[in-house]
């Protein structure tokens, strides 16, 4: 049987051979500014390039793991990234945030995203206040039902609360490709700032019906796996680069990924998640450059789909 080896492994041995299968990171010119997305519902600009928490803070008490975590946020604020995901589901995610924005004094740097996971619909509240206290911030810039569970309820809160001022914008999420079609009914339905959906160059079956009902419901989009959750790397690591991505704005495979994803008109902001610094150095190019054109996208997904 292959071995399958992580981005982090495959690196290593290829750079030991002295090798490199892939062009530099494309870092960003002195004054080059971040590429951004409005949120349709109040004209705010976003960074298109987030960050995600799935698996990579869930540390538990580990200190020294906890200070990679830091590192890596810091990276992400230094890139220009703003918008931190997260959720009660994550484990000691949450946790971890805390106490990064904390050492980092970044509290006011993050544009703050976090989820409602519970299937107890009248403890919104209750969730929302426990989750921004390990944040140590005042309030959620967004407050997201997680994975449609029990949502009716929670949405009704959300919407009270972000009429109280106690959130800036509410939505609701789904990934790995479940539920699209209870999703499009909420969309075409309720008055949603934000969805977060999966969507990368091979699971596209959002491009559809929601990315067009997104765009038609004037509501911001954010994108969970951008890489399968690392399979993508796996996949095509060892594969090079074809020799037109530098002219769609793709300097390594992490930039092919996002750039994709974000160059899709209905895309605000793409949440990739990583444990290294040096990985977040690379997904950060991706904010920075040219974004690939409709041509240019769809030879991007016929190329990877040929391999």
């Amino acid at each position: 049987m292959a071995t399958q080896w992580t981005r982090r492994q495959f690196l290593a041995a290829l750079a030991a051979t002295g090798l490199s299968l892939r062009m530099p990171v494309l870092m960003a010119a002195p004054g080059e500014a971040a590429i951004t997305r409005s949120i349709p519902s109040s004209g705010e600009r976003l960074p298109v390039i987030g960050m995600g928490t799935w698996r990579t803070f869930n540390v538990g008490g580990d200190q020294h793991l906890v200070n990679e975590r830091t590192e890596v946020l810091k990276a992400f604020f230094e890139r220009g990234g703003t918008l931190v995901d997260s959720s009660p589901m994550y484990g000691s995610a949450d946790d971890v945030m805390g106490e990064a924005l904390e050492t980092l004094n970044a509290h006011d740097k993050v544009f703050a995203a976090n989820k409602i996971w519970t299937r107890d619909g009248g403890a919104t509240r209750e969730q929302d206040r426990e989750t921004r206290e390990k944040w140590g911030i005042g309030r959620f810039d967004l407050q997201q039902v997680h994975n449609l569970l029990a949502w009716e309820e929670h949405l009704d809160t959300l919407k009270q609360m972000k009429a109280d001022g106690d959130i800036r914008y509410l939505g609701i999420t789904t990934s790995h490709g479940r539920r699209h079609r209870d999703l499009a009914q909420i969309m075409e339905q309720q008055p949603l700032d934000f969805v977060q959906l999966t969507y990368n160059v091979l699971d596209r079956e959002a491009e559809q019906r929601l990315l067009p009902l997104a765009r038609e419901r004037g509501i911001a989009v954010i994108v969970n796996r951008p890489f399968q959750g690392g399979s993508l790397f796996r996949r095509f690591q060892s594969e090079p680069l074809p020799g037109w991505a530098e002219e769609a704005g793709c300097g390594n495979w992490a930039e092919f990924f996002l750039k994709f994803i974000v160059s899709h008109p209905a895309v605000t902001c793409a949440i990739p998640a990583t444990t290294r610094v040096e990985h977040m150095e690379e997904n950060m190019g991706a904010l920075y450059g040219t974004l690939p054109d409709q041509q240019q996208r769809r030879k991007m997904a016929d190329y990877v789909a040929g391999l």
